[in-house]
């Protein structure tokens, strides 16, 4: 048991001990002009051979990778717009179904359009019991200019 302490604590030194070396080796790297403006220099090579195939593949009518990843996120986004439009159409199927269920839409229409009639006869009654009630004009000649 005290052998597997010691070789856990052994471990954990050496571990500990690498990763500040480590650290201070890329401090002092990176502090270095020399090397810091190698690693500029080597980001501002890769950002123009980037934009070079950019254009290479442009020219050839190819697709960078940046295309097809917004492609991508585009296609996602329409399934995602269908996906709910089809669970809108579902909720909608089933609302009629359950009003088809109840008595159905035929019949609603039937009671709509008499309750219609029975208004529109009542209005009739009405009109004609007011004093003074004339025939209405036509609809034709309701906008009709009258010059004087």
């Amino acid at each position: 048991m005290s052998d597997e302490n010691e070789s856990d604590g052994l471990r954990e030194r050496l571990t500990k001990q690498s990763e500040d070396t480590f650290g201070r080796l890329a401090e002092d790297l990176l502090a270095n002009p020399l090397v810091s403006g190698a690693i500029a220099r080597a980001f501002e090579a890769r950002d123009k051979a980037t934009s070079a195939q950019e254009a290479t593949f442009a020219a050839f009518n190819i697709p960078t990778a940046a295309d097809i990843e917004r492609l991508t996120r585009r296609v996602r986004s329409v399934s995602q717009r269908l996906e709910g439009i089809e669970d809108g159409i579902d909720r909608l199927d089933e609302r009629f179904s359950a009003v088809a269920s109840n008595g159905g839409i035929d019949q609603r229409l039937e009671a709509i359009e008499t309750q219609l009639a029975a208004l529109t006869r009542e209005l009739s009654g009405l009109r004609e019991s007011l004093p003074g009630a004339k025939e209405p004009v036509p609809r034709h000649q309701e906008r009709m200019k009258v010059s004087g």
